[in-house]
């Protein structure tokens, strides 16, 4: 049984892909880097990502093995520690791997993402 912690967190996890996905949708990382707001929001939704994956117990991390959580939770040291060497091309390349790949998952249901 999830604690109320973690279901919060895939929560979160699940709104900030749907929303990364949204604000993104259609731009190229050319687009990215001229659109400071949109830039802005997708990388908030990887930072809320990646510190929602670390309030996940470690057990439910190990059931999912095929998610790439250690880089998921490391981009967000660099998000938040290094946001001055925060390029577009980095946000571009986190949001496409690391979402399409929590994405497909929560399609398939193999997380219990509520919903």
């Amino acid at each position: 049984m999830l604690s109320n912690r973690a279901r919060l967190a895939l929560s979160d996890i699940r709104d900030n892909i749907r929303l990364a996905e949204e604000f993104a949708a259609g731009l190229s990382v050319e687009a990215l880097k001229t659109d400071r707001r949109t830039f802005y929001a997708v990388t908030r939704c990887l930072e809320i990502i990646s510190e929602a994956a670390r309030r996940l117990p470690q057990s439910l991390r190990n059931r999912h093995p095929e998610l790439p959580w250690r880089a998921i939770i490391g981009a967000g040291n660099v998000y938040r520690r290094d946001y001055d060497n925060v390029a577009e091309e980095i946000v571009w390349r986190d949001r496409a791997a690391e979402l399409s790949s929590a994405s497909r998952c929560n399609r398939k249901r193999t997380l219990p993402l509520l919903g």
